[in-house]
């Protein structure tokens, strides 16, 4: 569908009341008694803007004088700059000002009454002291937390959030099922790390960060004042040589753990069992009741939060009684942990008059001998809470230490030649945004789970032609688990899922494991490997956790790892909050501004006619004479300007557009067109339905090389994929249109290999270069990435892992 015909059809499913195909029901809980309500799929594919377009305020730069003072003192706080630098920048200021805008700020003393004034707004932090006793003697830690339930607070005052209430997934709807009719839950994403420290003086800690679950998951993944917030820094337990490792010692860090959490979420405990009357930022009054919906973090801060005794435990999974060494077998027939039942079994320990029989009590069931302290918040089961992560669980172990390892012992095993021409199949990948260009893989070591995510990609594109089964058998079967892996990987990744997407998952997964059981079976006796432990186990959960709670984005440890770099002290986090939020305030103002000025209606019909493609990065005009002049030596160039007439003279009447002067066109060679190297194409994602975007270069030297990027593009039968070779515009009377000349990859290649099935493998044939086409850039569906085939020249294997809407 074009985007002319988009707009039509969008206007004609708004005038009609009839259901359309793929309309949308949204339901609500019975308690909420809001009825189910209909929506245009093409109304929900798009963006709409926030309801509440009136900005709070006409001045969000208070209590700064002017928007110059607060724009100058927020680039001063980003830069964390000196009391010193912050004077001489003002003094520099003051010497240039010649503005329209006075700027009136004149130390860095002003400054910080300022953000003191300003950031008042929001909960402080606060400092308490967390007293446990071990061997007789008391020890002291320092705990610097914002109360979690004034933190949340802070934002449901704020009319821009407060009518995010709804949520989606079984636990969120199972826990309004248990609470009073009128009580509206309030849902917490909490994480925590301990890899990740931030000193305090002499002391050192590291950060809790907090999420609301009510909000949409781009606005708590992102990076405004509602996004992720650092609520706490966790103290640190020294460990010396003499207690480390004894029961007594893991103990007591246990205490520690969950007492200095409790600081944070003490109040949020009381309201769990009574709820809260609140006046919200949309001026209705809520009962809010507090619920932990999702917990993540990294697996042995997991054991933590759950007290279970970890990776020598009997039963090593937070989330379920999976045996120790049984970790490596595939079953959805597994007892979950219940924390009324881990309770009951403290409980019970607990009552026995002999120490032994009490130890033994709690490790067959892998427990430690303390509280926890989510025992204490109503309608939370810790072990419901806790969930998979992507990058701790696949790209930060199972890949990263094990298949990928097992990869690098097979391809070494070959000889150094296999291993440089791994390199030299990276190397030719070509580039494309967000995904990392690797030159050297084979000597990688140590690297951040996003590269290893990369890696995994690309991976078995790059050594089908090395690892085959009459090379290496054992090799080759890796190879085909890393195929099915990769394939689970992207179904847990996407960001909606439906019936089908979650059956494919879990059928994925099973045919994953079943390979991987096989291989493991078989290699042993030569890689020595150990194939059982939680992380790799974790992936049986991975889809009940879907159902439970949503996409893995939900809960995905990835953005919280984002904001350890930008950690500072405490004063100065708060600060920057508060200037994050009047930054948004800000923006707010600016854009509502320019909606007074901007037709609305028109502004809309501009942006759903002309946002399907764009070209940019104009060269100039040239002449078809100076174009195959320029490019006498290629042949895809050869007879240019006839063949973009012959084109024209074909194109124009089939989509009904008339001839200038009701004449053939007929360029000569004296008549120009305008060249661009850039062109980005907006596409209709088939995991969300939403507008995603593809950035595309057509350029001889981009940053020093050549750049042209694939495309997918309509055709009668089916789509086609092709290589960008030149865009340009040209007026054809009063027409202006854009076209593309491609090579096309649309060559018959018959019937696939079996190692094409085996490794999940799509190849697409290149025509001859003299058959290059001429197509309208509206054809373009979106970009693509196709690899070369090292084995068959003009071959090319469709990368269909680079992001999940292609990989469906």
């Amino acid at each position: 569908m074009s985007s002319y015909q988009y707009a039509d059809h969008r206007k004609k499913s708004r005038q009609s009341n009839k259901p359309m195909p793929d309309d949308i029901k949204v339901e609500y809980h019975p308690h909420s008694k809001i009825p189910s309500t209909i929506h245009r799929f093409v109304d929900f594919s798009r963006h709409h803007s926030m309801e509440d377009s009136v900005p709070r305020s006409t001045s969000p730069w208070e209590p700064f004088r002017t928007r110059l003072d607060f724009e100058v003192a927020e680039i001063a706080l980003e830069a964390a700059m000196t009391k010193d630098q912050t004077n001489r920048l003002f003094n520099l200021l003051h010497r240039s000002a010649c503005g329209k805008e006075a700027f009136t700020l004149q130390s860095h003393d002003e400054v910080r009454s300022f953000w003191e004034m300003a950031s008042e707004q929001f909960t402080p932090f606060q400092s308490s002291v967390v007293s446990v006793k071990y061997r007789s003697e008391v020890h002291d830690f320092n705990m610097y937390s914002q109360p979690l339930w004034d933190w949340a607070l802070d934002l449901l005052r704020d009319s821009r959030f407060a009518k995010h209430f709804p949520w989606t997934a079984n636990t969120f709807w199972d826990a309004q099922s248990r609470l009073p009719p009128d009580a509206k839950p309030l849902a917490f994403i909490l994480y925590a790390d301990k890899n990740k420290l931030s000193s305090f003086g002499t002391q050192k800690g590291y950060p809790i960060i907090a999420r609301i679950a009510n909000l949409p998951v781009e606005i708590w993944n992102g990076v405004g004042v509602a996004g992720g917030r650092v609520v706490g820094w966790l103290p640190i337990v020294n460990e010396n040589q003499k207690d480390s490792g004894k029961a007594s010692f893991v103990n007591f860090k246990n205490v520690v753990w969950h007492e200095s959490f409790l600081q944070l979420i003490e109040s949020v405990i009381q309201h769990s069992k009574t709820g809260y009357w609140f006046d919200c930022g949309d001026l209705i009054r809520r009962l809010l009741w507090p619920i932990i919906l999702i917990l993540s973090a990294d697996y042995e801060e997991q054991c933590i939060m759950s007290l279970i005794c970890g990776l020598k435990g009997k039963f090593p999974c937070p989330v379920c009684l999976v045996p120790q060494d049984m970790q490596s077998i595939y079953t959805e027939e597994l007892t979950l942990r219940i924390s009324a039942e881990s309770q009951q079994v403290l409980k019970t320990a607990r009552l026995a008059k002999m120490k032994k029989a009490r130890e033994n009590h709690l490790k067959a069931f892998s427990l430690h001998n303390v509280e926890n302290v989510f025992w204490k918040v109503h309608h939370c089961d810790i072990h419901r809470a806790l969930s998979w992560d992507c990058m701790h669980a696949n790209n930060g172990r199972l890949w990263s230490d094990h298949l990928w390892v097992e990869l690098q012992f097979w391809i070494t095993d070959l000889g150094r030649e296999a291993a440089v021409q791994i390199d030299s199949n990276f190397d030719a990948f070509p580039r494309w945004p967000d995904l990392q260009h690797f030159s050297h893989v084979m000597k990688i070591d140590f690297t951040d789970s996003a590269t290893h995510e990369d890696i995994s990609k690309l991976v078995v594109f790059a050594v089908q032609n090395i690892l085959t089964r009459t090379e290496s058998k054992l090799g080759y079967l890796l190879l085909r688990c890393i195929c099915r892996f990769v394939m689970f990987d992207m179904y847990a990744a996407l960001e909606v899922h439906t019936e089908d997407t979650i059956a494919a998952g879990r059928e994925t997964l099973c045919e994953f494991l079943t390979l991987l059981d096989e291989y493991i079976t078989k290699s042993e006796p030569e890689t020595g490997k150990n194939w059982n432990f939680p992380k790799k186990h974790s992936n049986v959960h991975v889809f009940d956790d879907i159902l439970a709670k949503g996409a893995t984005r939900n809960y995905n440890t990835k953005p919280n790892e984002r904001m350890h770099g930008p950690l500072r002290i405490i004063r100065y986090d708060h600060w920057l909050l508060t200037s994050t939020s009047m930054c948004s305030e800000i923006d707010d103002l600016d854009e509502y501004t320019r909606q007074q000025v901007v037709d609305p209606e028109a502004g809309e019909e501009i942006e759903e006619v002309a946002t399907h493609t764009y070209l940019g990065v104009r060269r100039g005009s040239q002449s078809f004479s100076q174009i195959e002049q320029e490019h006498a030596a290629d042949t895809a160039f050869s007879g240019f300007r006839i063949r973009l007439n012959r084109f024209l003279n074909e194109f124009l009447p089939q989509f009904e557009i008339p001839f200038p002067d009701g004449r053939r066109v007929h360029f000569r060679p004296d008549d120009q067109v305008t060249v661009f190297q850039y062109l980005w194409v907006n596409y209709e994602s088939m995991v969300d339905w939403h507008l995603k975007r593809d950035l595309l270069r057509c350029n001889p030297s981009f940053f020093g090389s050549p750049r042209y990027d694939c495309v997918m593009v309509k055709a009668q039968d089916q789509p086609l994929f092709a290589h960008l070779i030149f865009l340009f515009r040209c007026s054809i009377g009063e027409i202006v249109l854009s076209f593309a000349l491609i090579h096309p990859y649309d060559v018959a290649i018959g019937h696939r290999h079996r190692q094409d099935i085996d490794l999940g493998l799509y190849h697409v044939r290149a025509k001859p270069c003299a058959s290059l086409e001429l197509i309208s850039i509206e054809s373009i569906i979106r970009g693509a990435v196709l690899a070369s085939d090292p084995a068959t020249a003009g071959d090319y294997f469709i990368v269909d892992t680079i992001d999940t809407d292609i990989f469906l």
